[in-house]
């Protein structure tokens, strides 16, 4: 890998030269830069960004990428009052959300569950199986968060074919001092202070510094379910020389949660019929807490040449922390007695606790050139890279179980109380490491027709305590764009899938990678220099080996066995617009429609939403420009699935309806500096289910939250 990196980065040096009017003409006009790049005021309060290096590490416009790219940004959050990486994949096109817990996520996208992360560009690896907090990660210290649906294998190796989540820190790109101070106050007493500070550390401006700081602090919907949180972000960019810039960094953050929950409420009484538990019930008993918290220290480096080549290094280390204790409730009881039993055949068990800790130290390095190239008299572009990550997670465990017996009338639940801890033991040691080598082109085959080809070669090893996995895998690109115009372009993208699996079957046995293919046909549009653009989309995902559960056990243990499905096949279409419609209106609308069904025709991942529709608009009135007003909706279609009756004798169905979420928002500039604003969340106040299964998990009521916001 690195030769290769080695002879790419020689092949940038001695390119012959070409001038800047053939290269970078429309990167100078369009990119935003992820580095240091001044950004223009419509730039800056626009819901797009003229060009992203999300899908294959080229500077491209949404018209030029071969796959289906939402870009939410920081004016877009600010707008919907989008706080953590929870709230932007709930109102991002064809994103839903699966609940296990009041704050604790997994996302979805096209039938199949994201674990495709990445932070600045580099791959992150996050274990859905434990919560250290990543999807309550703030937003407050990202520029935007940039999603690719469908496989993305060339920019993060082993992963679904779902989707790929990239976080975009903020960087020191201001030459004078500038600063941004807000607070507001809403539904439940949550309380939230974020100072975002930067400007020169030298008098020249070659040397620049942001840092942004804030806190929250609120109780919630749920019965003493109270939330605080702190975090810290600053980074120097530093340029060494006209053409090279170094960037140093730091992201702390922590989240404390009382009352935290883990699971829901019953779905079912014992007789089957469905139960009608307020809201704001919470099972979790006072002791119950759940605790994380992360720290990442990150530097780069950016090289750019006068041949138009470029050059970026960068490097992270992060640390994570876990400590809880929860306690769940999965079982069915009599309306009238409140006596309950188990779902599962010969296990008397309504639930249990756990007293669980977790620690997980990833480290990353990354190094890729891009530039231009001529070959037969055409001017193409070239990008190559190495990536190098290596996680290790340590998690330690004690746990009780209880039976009808311990619980009771279950309609006299109270405070349970806290168990006599056993010692702590491990239940999980992993070091998982990826080496990969990534390579893409974009051809010029005629002025209005490219070619992207690439391919990206990972070394997967896994060491757990039950297993050594090591496996090699060659993820091939191929993107076709045709511009129709000056307007609108056409396109079609193929991928392979690849996935090493750590679930394992009724006999023990660890369950096959997930291979398939990804294809993807769609047409753009682009308007006012990219402020604005459309898309939409015509998508299948084949995959065979995907992992299902029948919720057997595996022998021995408290884990669910899987089984290995063939012939599974995602299918639909996906719309989105998104951008300034005017100068005075932003608009972001997506809709998304699909079919899921494994080997046997059955639906897969039926908790998920089929059809999705999402809008959300800002508008800026002409006669009153110190007003903006919008809100947006959220509406999906019903999810469903069958779930084990009482004592596994039985199958019950569980159902979420269909359901429209309103959002309302509005904001007056006081002066030149001060605005203030308001968020109405729910507007209708609906109620929902988020956990469709055996177990119940409200989505929030109602609620609103006044803010103050001063510039300078």
């Amino acid at each position: 890998m690195i030769s290769l990196l080695a002879l790419v980065i020689a092949t940038a040096l001695h390119s012959p030269k070409v001038s800047a009017a053939e290269t970078t003409t429309k990167e100078q006009t369009l990119e935003v830069t992820a580095a240091a790049g001044s950004i223009n005021s419509s730039q800056d309060t626009d819901y797009n960004v003229p060009v992203t290096r999300a899908a294959i590490k080229l500077a491209l416009t949404a018209r030029d990428t071969p796959q289906s790219v939402s870009v939410i940004t920081k004016q877009r959050m600010q707008d919907q009052k989008l706080e953590t990486l929870t709230d932007v994949l709930t109102n991002t096109t064809g994103i839903s959300q699966f609940n296990s817990g009041a704050n604790r996520s997994n996302f979805y996208s096209r039938g199949f569950m994201i674990d495709n992360y990445q932070i600045d560009g580099v791959p992150a690896l996050i274990d859905s199986a434990w919560n250290l907090g990543d999807t309550l990660s703030d937003t407050a210290v990202y520029d935007r968060v940039e999603v690719v649906r469908g496989a993305t294998g060339l920019m993060t190796g082993a992963g679904s074919p779902a989707a790929s989540v990239n976080m975009v820190h903020k960087q020191a790109d201001s030459k004078t001092f500038q600063g941004n101070l807000s607070a507001s106050y809403g539904s439940w007493d949550t309380q939230r202070y974020v100072a975002d500070l930067s400007g020169p550390l030298t008098e020249s401006g070659n040397v620049r510094g942001r840092v942004v700081a804030g806190y929250q602090d609120g109780d919630s919907w749920l019965d003493h379910y109270h939330t605080q949180k702190k975090f810290l972000y600053g980074t120097v960019a530093a340029d060494l020389t006209d053409s090279t810039t170094l960037t140093l960094g730091y992201d702390y953050q922590e989240t404390n949660i009382q009352g935290a929950t883990w699971g829901g409420l019953p779905t079912f009484y014992l007789d089957g019929s469905k139960t009608n538990y307020s809201r704001s019930a919470n099972l979790a008993p006072d002791w119950a807490y759940n605790n994380s918290d992360s720290k990442k220290v990150f530097a780069s480096l950016k090289q750019t040449f006068n041949n138009g080549w470029e050059l970026n290094l960068s490097g992270s280390h992060t640390e994570a922390t876990m400590d809880s204790k929860l306690l769940y409730i999965d079982g069915y009881f009599d309306k009238s007695t409140g006596i309950g039993i188990g779902p599962y055949e010969g296990y008397d068990l309504l639930g249990g606790t756990g007293y669980n800790t977790a620690k997980r130290k990833e480290d990353t390095a990354d190094a890729y050139v891009t530039g231009p190239y001529e070959l037969f008299g055409r001017q193409h572009e070239l990008m190559a890279g190495v990536t190098y990550i290596r996680q290790h997670d340590r998690y330690v465990s004690a746990s009780t179980s209880f039976t009808s017996a311990d619980v009771g009338d279950f309609n006299d639940w109270g405070n349970y109380p806290e168990p006599d801890w056993d010692d702590q033991a491990l239940s999980q040691d992993n070091v998982i490491r990826q080496k990969s080598a990534y390579l893409a082109t974009r051809i010029s085959l005629a002025d209005p027709l490219h070619l992207i080809l690439g391919a990206r070669y990972t070394q997967y090893n896994a060491n757990t305590l039950t297993q050594n996995m090591e496996k090699n895998n060659i993820t091939p690109y191929a993107g076709l764009v045709y511009d129709i115009n000056d307007t609108y372009s056409a396109y079609a993208s193929y991928t392979s899938i690849f996935k090493p699996q750590t679930y394992r079957n009724a006999q023990g046995a660890y369950l096959s990678p997930v291979t398939g293919k990804s294809y993807e046909t769609g047409i753009k549009g682009d308007w006012m220099n990219s402020r604005i653009t459309a898309s939409l989309a015509v998508f299948r995902i084949e995959q065979d080996h995907l992992g299902a559960t029948d919720y057997a056990l595996v022998p021995g243990s408290t884990d669910y066995a899987y089984y290995e499905q063939k012939g599974t096949v995602s299918k639909g279409v996906e719309f989105e617009i998104n951008g300034a419609v005017t100068d005075n209106l932003q608009m972001t609308f997506g809709a998304t429609r699909y079919v899921a069904k494994d080997g046997e025709d059955a639906a897969l991942n039926p908790t998920q939403p089929r059809t999705s529709l999402k809008l959300f608009t800002s508008y800026r009135l002409p006669m009153l420009q110190d007003l903006t007003v919008g809100g947006g909706v959220n509406w999906q279609t019903h999810t469903w699935d069958n779930v084990a009756g009482p004592g596994g004798t039985s199958t019950l169905y569980a159902e979420q309806g269909s359901y429209a979420l309103v959002d309302l928002f509005g904001r007056y500039q006081v002066t030149k500096q001060l605005s203030v604003q308001a968020n109405l969340n729910n507007l209708f106040d609906e109620t929902y289910n988020i956990d469709v299964g055996r177990n119940t998990v409200y989505g929030e009521p109602r609620n609103l939250s006044i803010s103050a916001n001063y510039r300078f």
